[in-house]
């Protein structure tokens, strides 16, 4: 890919912040609790200094005005460096929903919270509602000039670290119903809600959120009641081209490690890396990433040139193939790795648990091959 100087700027100074703050193995374990914890809000505060976690939110919040492709430069940046920030991911996805239907008042606090250093997270996904979103049942009822939100929410990233939630919660209609979901602003202090740590293979990520009797002002509402279908399906294209390029630099990273790896050690008298098998191997591996390099970012210029487009092809595409990929390249670097691939004392397993979840979170692949296909007109309506 060919950057203007602007982005090489950029991508070079992230690589030496990154470099100097969270370069070595040692200094991610003091910022991460020993790696139990994906986020370390010293280095994000450090980075809301710099104006990066702003990068592509409006100027007039507090952003630093970029496109598509910056945004996904620093996130490929940022994940190859491993730098412990994993609160952006649902914050810039949060803030984007503001941006497109937030109120101004909405706008100043979440976005421009967002660019200073505050973490958001969004709770959507429920124990019965996971890829099938219109299935919702959390309910928040209307009443008077409030609502009052009862039920579960879980897997929500980020929502232990988070001052606000976007909360996606059904306002009419039954479970099933594409109709009557709602989405709105939650102070994570809120009364009535309970936020509870789930513990996975990747740490502290996860969470359940219990809501009883929370009130919330009639406000609090983000965009317009019973619209939160059409919301979330507008803000797609940023949620999915955001993931894919967080594994994309993850797979990089995997894959620079594990050349680094098979250059230095020996076997039979020789670096494995001479052995043709591992060769032919690691060169499908490049291949393959630089095909998901090129998706990502002609799905972002796409996004640049025409910022309202609705892309669930392109998008779709990129997600799949980079998640896909940085899993194939984590596990196949773990294997060529061997021991030292699967201990904890080295990189290459926290790698490994990443991207094997990022097939799933954002949509799995499975959803995402069937939106692909929908787009060519192949359904199970097909007759």
């Amino acid at each position: 890919m060919e950057w203007t100087a602007e982005q090489q700027a950029l991508v070079s100074a992230v690589e030496d912040f990154c470099r100097r703050e969270a370069g070595s193995r040692e200094q991610r374990q003091q910022l991460t609790d020993g790696g139990r914890e994906t986020h370390s809000p010293p280095l994000y505060r450090k980075m809301a200094d710099l104006g990066w976690l702003g990068l592509a939110l409006p100027e007039e919040f507090g952003g630093g005005g970029a496109g598509a492709t910056e945004l996904c430069l620093f996130l490929e940046t940022t994940a190859r460096a491993m730098a412990p920030i994993g609160g952006f991911t649902t914050s810039i996805i949060v803030a984007a929903t503001y941006e497109r239907f937030g109120s101004q008042e909405q706008k100043k606090l979440i976005i421009d919270g967002v660019a200073r250093g505050g973490v958001a997270a969004i709770a959507m996904s429920e124990p019965e509602a996971g890829s099938d979103v219109a299935n919702l049942s959390c309910r928040a009822e209307h009443r008077g000039d409030t609502f009052v939100v009862n039920g579960q929410k879980t897997w929500c990233s980020n929502a232990h670290l988070a001052e606000h939630i976007l909360l996606v919660a059904r306002t009419s209609g039954r479970a099933g119903d594409h109709a009557g979901l709602t989405m709105f602003q939650v102070p994570a202090s809120a009364p009535g809600l309970t936020v509870s740590g789930i513990d996975t293979m990747g740490g502290r990520e996860v969470n359940d959120l219990y809501f009883t009797d929370c009130v919330l002002p009639a406000d609090a509402v983000v965009g317009r009641v019973d619209h939160g279908w059409k919301q979330l399906m507008a803000g797609l294209n940023i949620e999915r081209l955001i993931l894919a390029s967080l594994m994309l630099g993850t797979a990089q990273r995997a894959f620079d490690d594990v050349v680094g790896y098979v250059k230095n050690r020996r076997q039979f008298r020789r670096p494995i890396g001479s052995f043709q098998v591992l060769r032919h191997r690691l060169a499908d591996l490049a291949t393959e990433i630089e095909c998901s390099r090129l998706l990502v970012y002609t799905t972002a210029a796409h996004l640049d040139r025409s910022p309202g487009a609705v892309l669930p092809r392109e998008s779709s595409m990129a997600k799949l193939k980079a998640t896909e990929t940085a899993r194939r390249v984590t596990l196949d670097a773990m294997q060529m790795m061997g021991g030292y691939g699967y201990a904890t004392e080295y990189d290459m397993e926290r790698l490994v648990r990443s991207s094997i979840v990022s097939t799933v979170y954002g949509g799995t692949s499975e959803i995402q091959r069937e939106i692909i296909a929908r787009t060519y007109g192949l359904s199970d309506d097909l007759r």
